[in-house]
């Protein structure tokens, strides 16, 4: 397998720019996700490393050698699309010995290769039945074979389950992840769904007009979102953002939300806007009888063993999510406790994470 280092990847369609100067690195055997909404460049960036696109500027190295303009032929890299690309005509024994077949491999070695792939995916059992009359999990399960068989350098995957419905997604989640473990495959895993990039990857890169604007470990990315939409996009629900004020240099560790004063992580760096904007995500905010900031329960929400609870509050709505043993109905006024080492403030002007002791893992004073 091999690491794959794209610096300073461009890529312009006319005057629109799909990609701005992207940098990453994505080591050797690693599963790395690529995710945000769609027309954030992410599939862009994706079929530049593939060589189906050739940037407009900026370098792809592919095992320490530079591929940039190299076609995607010569790339080693397998490519498996959101949409099953399949010969109908052709059963499951065939698709998966088409690519050995075409680069002339021995018969002994086709059929030895085709058994282990399948077994491997689990469709040894369907070996001989034609593609087009299987499910659509068992279909994704061909095409990732058809990838796998002829041992790539890196497999790229745009969207592979798409086309699935929830249940086979889930379970597709679960051996795709499996399957990667076993062949310790260089993986890029495009997706727009942060359930799948949460449960699947080594490593995520949130993308968003052609940027990238935080690549880190799934629980970092969760913890320390670096800006507003990162922190927005990642976390089912997504965070809390409430208007936040007060005197904040380096130094503070503490501002004021609606008419309450919150502590939070010792800032390193002060605010450059007028505005700032503290986050909390839902576990970080705990139902009490005290609590600086106070509301009125709008809804509640049940998710088997915990509840979402929607308070309105005079800086504005938020979730908390709480166990099913806190007992609140619609109209009560509760309070609310922040977790202080955990919470995010931003600077609403550059929509940026101010640096502070959450950043760091330090302590708060």
């Amino acid at each position: 397998m091999a690491e794959i280092r794209i610096e300073n990847l461009h890529k312009a369609f006319g005057d629109f720019v799909a990609v701005r100067n992207s940098n990453l690195t994505i080591e050797d055997g690693q599963f790395f996700v690529l995710l945000g909404p769609s027309g954030c460049g992410k599939t862009t960036t994706l079929r530049m490393i593939a060589g189906l696109e050739i940037p407009t500027s900026g370098r792809i190295l592919l095992d320490g050698e530079d591929v940039t303009n190299l076609r995607a032929a010569k790339r080693d890299i397998a490519f498996v699309f959101q949409l099953f690309a399949l010969y109908p005509h052709l059963n499951v024994r065939q698709n998966l010995a088409y690519p050995l077949k075409s680069q002339g491999a021995p018969r002994r070695e086709i059929r030895q290769s085709v058994e282990e792939v399948a077994k491997l995916l689990r469709i040894d059992h369907l070996i001989n039945q034609p593609v087009s009359g299987l499910a659509g999990g068992d279909r994704q399960r061909v095409a990732l074979g058809r990838a796998i068989i002829r041992r790539p350098k890196a497999f790229l995957m745009d969207e592979p389950l798409g086309a699935l419905d929830a249940e086979f997604r889930e379970l597709m989640c679960e051996e795709l992840r499996r399957l990667h473990d076993r062949i310790a495959a260089t993986t890029v895993y495009v997706t727009h769904d942060q359930v799948e990039a949460m449960a699947m990857g080594d490593v995520i890169a949130v993308m968003k007009k052609g940027e990238i604007l935080q690549a880190g470990l799934p629980s970092e990315v969760y913890r320390r979102p670096a800006t507003l939409f990162v922190a927005e996009f990642i976390g089912s629900p997504s965070m809390n953002f409430l208007p936040a004020r007060g005197r904040l240099a380096p130094g503070a560790d503490r501002v004021r939300v609606g008419g309450a004063e919150i502590p939070v992580p010792r800032l390193h760096r002060g605010l450059e806007g007028d505005e700032a904007v503290l986050g909390a995500r839902p576990e970080q905010i705990r139902l009490t009888d005290a609590g600086a900031l106070r509301g009125r329960v709008f809804g509640v929400e049940y998710t088997g063993t915990r509840q979402i609870v929607v308070v309105d509050t005079d800086a504005g709505r938020l979730r908390v999510r709480a166990p099913n043993s806190v007992r609140v109905g619609l109209g009560d006024t509760v309070g609310l406790e922040f977790q202080q080492d955990a919470l995010v403030v931003f600077d609403k002007a550059s929509e940026r994470a101010l640096d502070s002791d959450l950043m760091t893992g330090g302590g708060h004073g």
